[in-house]
């Protein structure tokens, strides 16, 4: 009986175990801290507080979430602070009928005149697909990390105004439907 009662209770402590032997590692080999946006065990946010046995992150939506150190350390932990800077990944698309000189430049213009746009490295504008209903360009720029919100969602919509100052298109996916009416008979 205390055998069996023996192995029972260390069936039910192997998770928190787990979890505690985790939390050690977390704390020896700091991959964050307290401050840094990450994205760990499914679940991106800001680190709160490390604890033996979970780490809280507070998510830009204003949630608490408890995530057991164990499902850290055991998945792919993305530190989104840890560097000085940053490259925001854009895709922007253009109609085919409109000039990709004309859109090229539009765009290494927009860049070059945001204020917290980094100069080095320098920022890519690139085409890089010919999709079904646009050309796509890449744009690259690099940002300090804390600027990388603001500065993405600055270039979206100067981007916008520049192609409607410069007539250039933004094709969107079209749906056809088509609807079959039964015509009366007389």
């Amino acid at each position: 009986m205390v055998g069996a009662a023996g192995l029972a209770i260390g069936f039910a402590l192997q998770g928190s175990l787990g979890n505690f032997a985790a939390g050690v590692m977390v704390i020896i080999f700091r991959p964050f801290k307290a401050g840094d946006f990450v994205e760990v065990g499914g679940v991106s946010g800001t680190v709160e507080e490390v604890q033996v046995f979970a780490t809280v992150l507070k998510t830009p939506d204003d949630k608490r979430v408890t995530v057991p150190n164990s499902a850290i350390t055991n998945g792919t932990i993305t530190n989104y602070s840890v560097n000085a800077t940053r490259r925001i990944d854009m895709v922007f698309g253009i109609g085919y009928g409109d000039n990709i000189r004309k859109a090229k430049a539009v765009l290494a213009e927009v860049l070059a005149h945001h204020d917290r746009v980094l100069k080095e490295p320098l920022p890519t504008v690139a085409v890089a697909e010919l999709a079904d209903s646009s050309v796509n360009f890449v744009v690259r720029p690099w940002v300090r990390t804390e600027d990388y919100w603001n500065v993405r969602f600055d270039i979206v919509e100067a981007v916008k105004h520049r192609f409607d100052e410069a007539s250039i298109s933004i094709p969107f996916a079209c749906r056809l439907s088509v609807a079959f009416f039964a015509m009366p008979t007389t």
